[in-house]
C-alpha cells in the first residue's frame, strides 16, 4: 500500500488541537487553585451549566471508533445505522426519566454509592472492580487502534501518537480536573464537527453533488435502511439496532461513571436533564455526519474498492486513506481530519481518566482512608489521574500485542455493560430484590454475556448473516487485487449456528436481562428485601414513568416502600431523608458516617439544587 505522508500544514493544525487542549487545563488549574478540594476536582463543585456539559458528553461517547468506524461500516454494509438515531433517543429518555433522578438526588459522586446504599459494600466493590477492568481495557484500545490505522494510511508516528494522546489527557485531567475534561471536550466537539463538516462538503462536491452520492448509494443497495426481519442472528436489522442498541448505549451510557459524573456536576437536575437533552442532538449531527460520509466514501470508491483490491489492509483504513486521496492537493485538511478523528479519542481517554479516578477515590480510598483532609485528598485525586493515565497509554501499548484480540477487547465494553445495567434495573425498579440476588444477577449477567460474545468469536457467525453489501474493483489499477470470498468454516458444533451467531448489538440484553430475572429468582429463593428497610429515593419503580396507573397500582409496585409524596417532599426540603429509617438502612451494610444526604428541592424551579449539600451536615 502507498502510504501518503503528511506535510508541514498537516502536522501544525494537528499539533494545534494538542496545545489547546493542554491549555485549558493549565488554564484551569491556575484559576481553580483557590478551590483546592476533591469535590471541586472531581464533579467540579456540582455547579456545572447544561451547555458544556452537553457537548461533553458527545464528545466523550464519539470516540476515534466512532469517527473511523461508522463511515467504514455505513460503505460496506448500508446506511442502516441510522437507524440508531431511534436508540439514542430511547437512550437518552430513560437515561433522564428513570436512572439520573435517582442518582441526582441520592447527592452520590460515584455511582458505585448507590450500590451500597441500596445493598451492601459486597455489591459496590464487586461492580466498581468491573468498571475499572472494562475500562482500562477499552480505553487501551481506543487509543491504538485509530493510531494504527492513520499510521498504516498516512504514515503518522503510531506510538509518537499513542504516547502524545496519553501524556495529554494524563496532564489536562491532573492538573485541571472535571471542569478540564468538560471544556476540553466541548472544543473537541467542535473539532469534530469541522472535520466532518470538511469532508462532507468537499467529498459531496467532488461528486457531483448530494444528489448524485444518494442515487449512487441506492444504486449500490446502500439506501435499503428498513430490514424488519425479527431473526436475531441478523447482523443488523431495524429490531437489532433500535431494540438491541438500545441495550447496547444503555448499558455504557445510562448507568455510566463518565455520564453519571458529569450529569451531577449540573448545578439542578434540570440543567443536568437539559445537558442529555442537549446531548442526543450532539449524538444525533455526529451520527448523521458520519452515515453520510461513509455514502459519500461509497459513492468515490463505488468502481474501485480500496479493500478488497488490496490497497488497504483493513476495513477502519477507509475514511483516513479517502480523506489523504480527497485532500491530496489541499495541505493542512488531512491534519484537520486527523484532529477530529484524535479529538473523539482525546475526550473518550480524558473521560475516562477522569471517571476511572473518582471511582477509585470514592469507593476505595474514602473508605480506607474516612477522615483525608481536602487538600490530601485533592492531591490523593490527581495522583489517581496521573496513574490511570499511565496504566490506560501502557494498555495502548500492549493492545498491539493482542492481534486479533483486539476486536474482542472492543466488544468487552457492551458484554460488561449489559449486566451493570441489569444490576442498576435491579436496584431502581425492583424494591424487593436483595443483595443476594443483585450479586447472583451480576454474576450471571457476566457469564452469559461473555458466553456468548466469546463464542462468537471462537465460531464467527455464518457468512450468510454477516456478509458485506457487493463491493466492486472493476476499475482498479490491475495490481495484487485478490476477490473476497467467505472464509471457509471448520466443523462448527450446533450451538454456533444459534447462540453463538446472535446479532453482536444483543450481548448487551443478554446480559442485562440476564442479570434482572437471576436477581429476582435469587432474591424470592433467599428472602425478599423489605419495603421499610429501604429509603423512597433509592427507587423509581416502573409506575413512576406512567403517571395514568392507579393509586393501588403504584403502592403495589412500590412493594411496602414509605413513599407518601407529602412526607418525602417535607424531607427534601429539610434535608433530613436519610435520618428516616436510618436503622434499617445500616442494616442494608452502610456505615453511618457514609451516609449520602440528599440533595434539596428547590419548590420554585421543581428541581433539585446540589448547593443544598453544603448546608447537611453529615452525621
Amino acid at each position: 500500500m502507498e502510504v501518503k505522508n503528511f506535510e508541514v500544514w498537516d502536522y501544525v493544525v494537528f499539533a494545534a488541537l494538542f496545545v489547546i487542549s493542554s491549555g485549558i487545563g493549565v488554564f484551569f488549574a491556575i484559576r481553580e487553585r483557590k478551590k483546592a478540594t476533591s469535590r471541586e476536582f472531581l464533579v467540579g463543585g456540582r455547579q456545572m451549566t447544561f451547555g458544556p456539559v452537553a457537548l461533553s458528553l458527545t464528545a466523550s461517547f464519539m470516540s476515534a471508533v466512532t469517527v473511523l468506524g461508522t463511515p467504514a461500516e455505513v460503505y460496506r454494509f448500508g446506511a442502516s445505522f441510522i437507524i440508531f438515531f431511534i436508540a439514542y433517543a430511547f437512550v437518552i429518555i430513560f437515561t433522564s426519566e428513570l436512572f439520573l433522578p435517582v442518582f441526582y438526588r441520592s447527592g452520590i459522586t460515584s455511582t458505585y454509592e448507590y450500590l451500597q446504599l441500596r445493598f451492601n459494600k459486597p455489591v459496590r466493590y464487586a461492580a466498581t472492580a468491573i468498571y475499572i477492568l472494562q475500562t482500562i481495557l477499552y480505553t487501551g484500545v481506543v487509543v491504538y487502534a485509530p493510531a494504527l490505522a492513520l499510521n498504516q494510511v498516512t504514515g503518522f508516528d503510531l506510538w509518537g501518537s499513542v504516547f502524545a494522546t496519553g501524556i495529554v489527557c494524563t496532564f489536562y485531567c491532573t492538573l485541571g480536573g472535571l471542569k478540564a475534561v468538560v471544556w476540553t471536550d466541548a472544543f473537541q466537539m467542535v473539532v469534530m464537527t469541522v472535520g466532518f463538516l470538511t469532508v462532507l462538503i468537499r467529498g459531496s462536491a467532488d461528486a457531483g453533488g448530494l444528489h448524485n452520492v444518494l442515487e449512487q448509494s441506492a444504486n449500490g443497495s446502500r439506501l435499503n435502511i428498513f430490514d424488519f426481519d425479527v431473526d436475531p442472528l441478523r447482523r443488523h436489522t431495524f429490531w437489532t439496532i433500535s431494540v438491541g442498541g438500545t441495550f447496547t448505549w444503555l448499558g455504557i451510557y445510562g448507568v455510566n461513571q463518565s455520564t453519571i459524573q458529569r450529569c451531577i456536576s449540573c448545578k439542578t437536575e434540570k440543567h443536568a436533564k437539559l445537558a442529555l437533552y442537549f446531548n442526543l442532538l450532539g449524538l444525533w449531527v455526529i451520527l448523521a455526519c458520519a452515515v453520510f460520509s461513509g455514502l459519500i466514501m461509497y459513492s468515490h470508491f463505488k468502481d474501485c474498492d480500496p479493500w478488497t483490491s488490496g490497497i488497504i489492509s483493513a476495513p477502519d483504513q477507509l475514511m483516513p486513506y479517502f480523506v489523504m486521496e480527497l485532500f491530496a492537493t489541499m495541505p493542512g485538511l488531512p491534519g484537520l481530519f486527523v484532529a477530529c478523528a484524535f479529538s473523539g479519542t482525546l475526550s473518550t481517554v480524558a473521560a475516562s481518566i477522569n471517571a476511572l479516578a473518582t471511582v477509585t477515590f470514592e469507593d476505595f480510598v474514602k473508605s480506607c482512608f474516612p477522615r483525608l483532609s481536602d487538600k490530601l485528598s485533592t492531591w490523593m485525586s490527581k495522583g489517581l489521574c496521573l496513574l490511570f493515565g499511565v496504566i490506560c497509554t501502557s494498555m495502548a501499548v500492549a493492545a498491539s500485542l493482542l492481534g486479533s484480540v483486539v476486536q474482542a477487547a472492543l466488544s468487552i465494553h457492551g458484554m460488561c455493560g449489559g449486566p451493570m445495567l441489569g444490576l442498576f434495573s435491579l436496584g431502581i425498579l425492583f424494591p424487593f430484590v436483595n443483595w443476594k440476588g443483585a450479586l447472583g444477577g451480576l454474576l450471571t449477567g457476566i457469564i452469559l454475556s461473555f458466553w456468548v460474545a466469546i463464542g462468537a468469536l471462537i465460531y464467527p457467525a455464518p457468512t450468510s448473516k454477516t456478509w458485506p453489501l457487493p463491493l466492486s474493483t472493476d476499475q482498479c489499477v490491475p495490481s495484487n487485487v485478490t476477490e473476497s470470498v467467505p472464509p471457509l468454516l471448520s466443523s462448527r458444533p450446533a450451538i454456533a449456528e444459534t447462540w453463538y451467531a446472535l446479532s453482536y448489538l444483543y450481548y448487551s440484553a443478554v446480559g442485562c436481562l440476564g442479570c434482572m430475572a437471576a436477581g429476582v429468582i435469587i432474591s424470592f429463593a433467599t428472602g425478599h428485601q423489605k419495603g421499610k428497610d429501604i429509603q423512597p429515593l433509592l427507587i423509581r419503580p416502573v409506575c413512576n414513568l406512567f403517571c395514568f396507573w392507579s393509586k393501588k397500582y403504584k403502592t403495589l409496585c412500590w412493594c411496602g416502600v414509605q413513599h407518601d409524596s407529602g412526607t418525602e417532599q417535607e424531607n427534601l426540603e429539610n434535608g433530613s431523608t436519610w435520618k428516616q429509617g436510618d436503622e434499617s438502612v445500616l442494616r442494608n451494610g452502610l456505615r453511618r458516617e457514609s451516609l449520602v444526604h440528599v440533595p434539596g428541592y428547590d419548590p420554585k424551579d421543581k428541581s433539585y439544587d446540589n448547593m443544598a449539600l453544603e448546608k447537611i451536615t453529615h452525621f
